[in-house]
């Protein structure tokens, strides 16, 4: 199954209103805000960590970045560093490289969410491709993910 149709799967078992936003085909966070035309704070990016030799997603505005310091902190991990898309790939079968959507949950691996997305009433992120993106309700999110939130990104001026 394709994740676009696990992801929607998973949305309306749990009752939730989402919007589905196609665009042209774009491989960075930022270059997805801008076709959507929304700010990069408000669309969530995955950034994939190996935290004491198990994978887990960090999940950051797209105009910021990972301060693995920060993130040592929050996941509590000394042995903590960014994987490779190399080590992650298979991980995400159903997805293209890059546009994995951050629901750790879909794939038994923990998710860590930086505090200023969880402020905003809405959230955005990949639908697993380059072309289609979700914007659903962050409260809506947090109930699917359970996320554990701290703070770790640092904002790109």
């Amino acid at each position: 199954m394709a994740m676009l149709e696990r992801l929607e799967n998973v949305l309306k078992t749990n009752k939730v209103s989402y919007k589905m936003f196609q665009h042209p085909e774009a491989f960075t966070a930022q270059e997805i805000a801008a076709s959507l035309h929304i700010p990069g704070k408000e669309l969530a990016k995955v950034v994939m960590v190996k935290a004491n030799g198990r994978f887990i997603m960090a999940v950051l505005p797209a105009s910021w970045r990972v301060d693995l310091r920060r993130l040592k902190e929050v996941v509590g991990e000394k042995d903590l560093r960014l994987a490779s898309e190399e080590e992650f790939r298979l991980l995400f079968p159903d997805c293209e490289a890059g546009a994995e959507p951050p629901m750790g949950n879909l794939y038994n691996m923990d998710t860590f969410v930086d505090e200023s997305l969880a402020e905003d009433e809405n959230i955005f992120f990949n639908a697993g491709n380059h072309y289609e993106t979700v914007k659903m309700s962050y409260r809506d999110y947090a109930r699917i993910v359970m996320p554990e939130v701290g703070e770790f990104a640092i904002h790109l001026h």
